[in-house]
């Protein structure tokens, strides 16, 4: 029932890993109500946990053998009897089957689990409905953001944190034990309030992705366009060829390393133009605008998408050889070469520029799938940051150095070749040098003593304008005036 993972980092909220005020809670008796997959996954990771486990459901003797044997299996009104905390493994629409133990379940805690099928789906979370069908317990919102996957496979193949909040602080510590005790990273969410809140969370949808992901759309629409009228339109109009053949494979591929190639610049020029502020500002505690702070937010997004579509390209470029089109082109080369009897076609220039042009290709793909590995969690947090910052930023720039090679050996001469410019518009690739070769142009600015000086000092709190008096005492004991003070 719950499942995915959180939508947005938990900045403001409180984790309770290493609290030393939460102790061990292995050994009590938990129960479970309801015999779904989240249920069956609940009770299994609680029993591997040392918990003791009473699982109730409206039909125990069907259900037993679902559940792992150290679980205990009965009725639902049994299973309340026996622990003061049950995890409440149903959905909505079935609270009301409850309302029979409202009884028997007075002062216990109540663990609600549960998700909507959309957001913001009631006018109130699942855990205040809860809490106001059975006034007389304590409710508890927890687990949700944690798969039935996770639960079974170990915290270390999913989601590790789990959103905790209740009014009664008691209640939540102790879910927040249970937690701890399972392998999970309990964070405090607050009241009953961030019930729905945190039920929204596995139902957002690559939040982080939405704008990145446009981004690359609509680069990749606009380069696709301007390939089209260059390589299919012009010669159909000027030469009336058909050129349609080309658009699945030649067309997109031209398009694919236009898009990465920008992709990963735009990865660091906001960091160009964050430093470009505080340089003008003489400060880094000004606040850089809203777009700009966004931009930095998914650099880790746009520099992903930039190694998908440059690892496209090259697999695009592989298949290049095995289509027909090129076969047959081959094959007419051949011929046109034996009817005018040229023995020897080798172009020295042509072979180098190639042999150079692949080479550094590899490289930069090489250097792209290093930035995308590092950027995963499991392998970030495996480094310092000193080792982080190095493969995300310097190599990251060594990759849109080779990069920018790549591309100018692509190009060559052509660049000054005027059968190159159709409709008088210029080779897609010397469009793509722009932004690229600004933002290099820019770091090798910035990496001058004189401006990298002032660029430390400003963002290790120096400000422009302002200094910080130090009156040195006199011989005396006495301190003296401005005139033996040193100014930072």
């Amino acid at each position: 029932m719950p499942g995915g993972d959180m939508a947005k980092p938990l900045l403001g909220h409180r984790s309770m890993e290493g609290d030393p005020s939460i102790t061990p809670a292995a050994g009590r008796t938990i129960g479970v109500l309801g015999s779904g997959d989240f249920a069956r996954s609940l009770a299994i990771r609680l029993v591997c946990s040392g918990f003791k486990v009473v699982v109730g459901s409206r039909n125990p003797k069907r259900k037993a053998g679902l559940f792992p044997s150290a679980a205990e299996v009965t009725f639902q009104a049994d299973a309340v009897k026996k622990t003061d905390v049950i995890f409440v493994a149903v959905f909505r629409e079935h609270y009301s089957t409850l309302c029979d133990l409202a009884d028997v379940l007075v002062g216990k805690i109540l663990v609600d689990v549960s998700n909507n099928t959309e957001i913001n789906h009631h006018k109130e979370s699942n855990a205040e409905y809860l809490a106001s069908l059975f006034p007389a317990c304590t409710v508890v919102k927890g687990f949700n953001v944690v798969s039935a996957w996770t639960l079974q496979s170990g915290a270390r193949d999913g989601n590790k944190q789990v959103l905790i909040c209740s009014n009664n602080q008691e209640a939540k510590h102790t879910v927040a034990e249970i937690a701890q005790a399972m392998g999970f990273t309990p964070v405090d969410m607050g009241c009953m309030l961030s019930a729905c809140e945190i039920e929204n969370i596995p139902l957002r949808l690559l939040p982080a992705w939405k704008i990145p992901i446009f981004l690359a759309l609509g680069l990749f629409l606009c380069f696709f366009t301007y390939n089209l009228i260059r390589q299919v339109i012009h010669p159909y109009i000027r030469e009336q060829k058909n050129k349609l053949y080309k658009i699945p494979i030649e067309v997109v591929n031209t398009t694919l390393p236009c898009v990465a190639y920008v992709m990963l610049s735009l990865v660091y020029l906001p960091g160009v133009l964050a430093a470009c502020s505080q340089l003008y500002y003489g400060t880094k505690y000004r606040r850089f605008p809203d777009w700009l702070d966004q931009w930095l937010q998914h650099r880790k997004q746009i520099g992903l998408l930039s190694f998908f579509c440059a690892a496209l390209h090259a697999m695009y470029s592989l298949c290049l050889p095995m289509r027909r089109s090129h076969r047959y082109q081959l094959i007419e080369t051949a011929v046109k070469q034996a009817v005018e009897k040229k023995m020897n076609i080798w172009v020295e220039e042509e072979v180098w520029r190639m042999e150079i042009y692949i080479s550094v290709g590899i490289i930069a793909l090489g250097l792209l799938s290093l930035l995308a590995i590092t950027s995963l969690p499991s392998i970030a947090n495996s480094l310092n940051w000193r080792e982080f910052s190095f493969i995300q930023s310097t190599l990251g720039f060594i990759a849109l150095v080779v990069s920018t090679l790549h591309t100018l050996t692509y190009g060559w001469s052509r660049a000054f070749d005027e059968n190159q410019y159709k409709f008088y518009l210029p080779p897609t690739y010397t469009l793509t040098l722009l932004v690229p070769c600004t933002v290099i142009l820019a770091k090798v600015i910035f990496s001058l003593p004189c401006i990298q000086q002032r660029l430390l000092r400003i963002r290790r709190g120096w400000e422009k304008g302002r200094y910080v008096k130090f009156v040195l005492p006199s011989p005396t004991g006495e301190y003296s005036s401005g005139e033996t003070s040193s100014n930072v």
